[in-house]
C-alpha cells in the first residue's frame, strides 16, 4: 500500500490489532496490552520524551477506534477494557465524527510569527512600528515577539524588509479550509462542528496522528457476530483500493460476513438520471446553473458557508442513498453499511435512516489483514460487470459531470469541475452564489483528484487513479 506518512502506519496498526483480538474473542482480555506490546519496556524511546507518554498516547488513540471520542473518559484510570465492553454491549453509535486525542495534540508551535537569526536590529524597526498590540519589541539587538500580546494578524512578518520573521503554520488549521479548528487555552486543537464539513484534510494533515474518526467498526463486527442481515454497498472508488474485480470484491466482502452486496455505481446511474432531468427542468425555469450535490462535505460547506448557493444544488440524492434504497428493496429488514473513503458520508448517513453503518477503507483493510484473508485466492464472480462505466467514475473528478453529459448529449451543458474544497474554491462558490457562473453545470468534490484521494483511502491520488484505471477494463 502506498502510505504517505508515518501517523497513518501507526493508525493502521491499531486497527488491525483490534480487529485481531476482537475476531479471536479476546478484545476485552487483551486489549490493555496493545500500549505495551507497540512499545515495549525496552525499546528506546522512538517518538516522544519518554515510553509512557508513547503508551499514553496510544491508549487515547484507542478510543476512537472503539468508537468513542476522548472526551467520553471520566476517570483515567478507568482501563480500556472497560470501553471495550462498553463498545461491545452499545445499542446507538455516536454522533461524534472526530475526535482530538489530546495526549498527542501537544507539540505544535503556539507562536504563529517567529523572529529568526536573520534580524538584523534595524533602525527602522517597522515591526515594532506597525504592531496593532505592541506585541514586539527589541532585545539584545533583535526583535522579539510576545506571544501573550501577539494575535498573529501577520503585520510584522509584511513590514520587515530582511525577511526576517517567518510564519510557523499549525497544519491541521493550515489545511482547513473553513477555519472549523483552532487552539483551546491547553494548547489542544478543537474541532467547531458548526463550522467542519468533514472533508479530513486536518486528519490527514496532522502530523502526530491526533484527529480520528469515531470509528464503528466494532458495531459492525459486531452486527456479523449477531449474525444480523447486514448489505454492504461500497463505493466505486474500492477499485482503485484493491487489486481486485469486481465480482472478487463481492466475495471478499461476504467472506467478511456480509450476506448481500450493492455496487454504489449502481446508485450513481440513478443520481445521473435524476440530476440530469432535474438540470433540464432548472434551466428550463430560468435558472442561470446547477451544482451536484453527491459529495456530502460540499453539501455541508453550502449549508455552514456558503447558503447563497443553497438554490441552485441539486436536490439529487447521492448514490450512497440510492444504492441504500436498493439494498433495501431486496431485504426490507437489513442493516445497511456503507464502505468507502469519505468521512462525510457518516455525517450524510447519521441525518437520514437508510444508512446505518459506516466503514472506511482503511478498516475494511484492517479487517482483511487480522482475518488473514488472501485476497490472490478470492473467487471471480462472472456475473459481475467489470467494465469501466460512467457510474463507475464518480469516483474521479470530473466523472459526474461527464455521465450527466453522456445522459443528455442533446442538451448544451458546459461544465465546470472544482476540483477540491480550499479557501479559493470558497471564494469561487462565494461570488457564483450571486447568481452568475462561467458555466451552466458546476460539480464540487471536497478532495482532490475525487473519491480516489480521500481521507480514509489506503494509497495517494496518483497510485490510486493508475490502480483504479488498471481494475476496470
Amino acid at each position: 500500500m502506498g502510505y504517505t506518512s508515518n501517523t497513518h502506519i501507526i493508525r493502521r496498526d491499531l486497527l488491525r490489532h483490534v480487529v485481531k483480538l476482537f475476531a479471536d474473542g479476546e478484545l476485552e482480555e487483551k486489549i490493555d496490552r496493545i500500549p505495551l506490546k507497540m512499545v515495549p519496556k525496552n525499546r528506546e524511546t522512538q517518538l516522544r520524551c519518554c515510553i509512557h507518554k508513547e503508551r499514553a498516547v496510544i491508549k487515547y488513540k484507542m478510543f476512537p477506534l472503539l468508537g468513542f471520542t476522548v472526551d467520553d473518559e471520566k476517570d483515567e484510570l478507568t482501563p480500556l477494557n472497560e470501553y471495550a465492553s462498553a463498545a461491545i454491549s452499545r445499542q446507538k453509535v455516536k454522533n461524534e465524527i472526530l475526535t482530538v486525542v489530546d495526549e498527542a495534540c501537544t507539540s505544535c508551535v503556539k507562536d504563529q510569527y517567529v523572529v529568526s537569526n536573520l534580524c538584523r536590529g534595524c533602525v527602522a524597526r517597522p515591526c515594532i512600528m506597525n504592531c496593532p498590540k505592541d506585541a514586539v519589541s527589541m532585545q539584545n539587538g533583535q526583535a522579539k515577539i510576545d506571544s501573550t500580546k501577539c494575535i498573529n494578524c501577520g503585520i510584522c512578518k509584511q513590514q520587515c524588509q530582511y525577511h526576517a520573521i517567518i510564519h510557523v503554520p499549525i497544519p491541521c488549521e493550515a489545511a482547513c479550509p473553513v477555519g472549523a479548528i483552532s487552539k483551546d487555552e491547553n494548547g489542544v486543537e478543537r474541532i467547531d462542528d458548526e463550522k467542519c464539513i468533514y472533508c479530513g484534510k486536518c486528519l490527514m494533515a496532522c502530523p502526530f496522528g491526533s484527529i480520528f474518526e469515531v470509528s464503528q467498526i466494532i458495531d459492525v463486527m459486531m452486527a456479523i457476530r449477531k449474525e444480523e442481515h447486514l448489505t454492504a454497498i461500497f463505493a466505486p472508488s474500492i477499485h482503485g483500493q484493491f487489486n481486485l474485480t469486481t465480482g472478487q470484491i463481492e466475495n471478499l466482502l461476504k467472506e467478511i460476513g456480509f450476506n448481500e452486496v450493492v455496487e454504489v455505481a449502481d446508485g450513481a446511474r440513478k443520481t445521473v438520471e435524476h440530476e440530469s432531468a432535474e438540470f433540464v427542468e432548472r434551466l428550463e425555469g430560468g435558472q442561470a446553473f446547477m451544482t451536484t450535490s453527491c459529495c456530502p462535505s460540499y453539501v455541508e460547506t453550502v449549508e455552514k458557508h456558503v447558503p447563497g448557493i443553497k438554490p441552485f444544488v441539486s436536490d439529487t440524492p447521492s448514490p450512497m442513498m440510492y444504492a441504500a434504497d436498493m439494498a433495501r428493496e431486496k431485504n426490507p429488514d437489513t442493516r445497511v453499511v456503507f464502505i468507502g473513503p469519505c468521512i462525510g458520508k457518516r455525517k450524510e448517513a447519521k441525518k437520514n435512516d437508510k444508512v446505518d453503518l459506516v466503514m472506511s477503507f482503511e478498516e475494511l483493510n484492517a479487517m482483511i489483514v487480522a482475518l488473514d484473508i488472501d485476497l490472490g485466492t478470492l473467487p471471480d464472480n462472472e456475473k459481475r460487470n467489470n467494465t469501466k462505466t460512467l457510474d463507475r467514475g464518480f469516483a474521479l473528478s470530473g466523472g459526474v459531470a461527464a455521465a450527466v453529459k453522456a445522459e443528455r448529449p442533446e442538451l448544451n451543458i458546459n461544465e465546470l469541475v472544482i476540483n477540491g474544497i480550499d479557501k479559493k474554491a470558497l471564494g469561487l462558490l462565494k461570488a457564483y452564489s450571486r447568481g452568475k457562473a462561467p458555466a451552466n453545470f458546476i460539480e464540487v468534490m471536497s478532495c482532490e483528484g475525487g473519491c480516489i484521494n480521500g481521507p480514509a483511502s489506503l494509497g495517494d491520488m496518483i497510485g490510486n487513479r493508475k490502480l483504479f484505471n488498471t481494475n476496470l477494463k
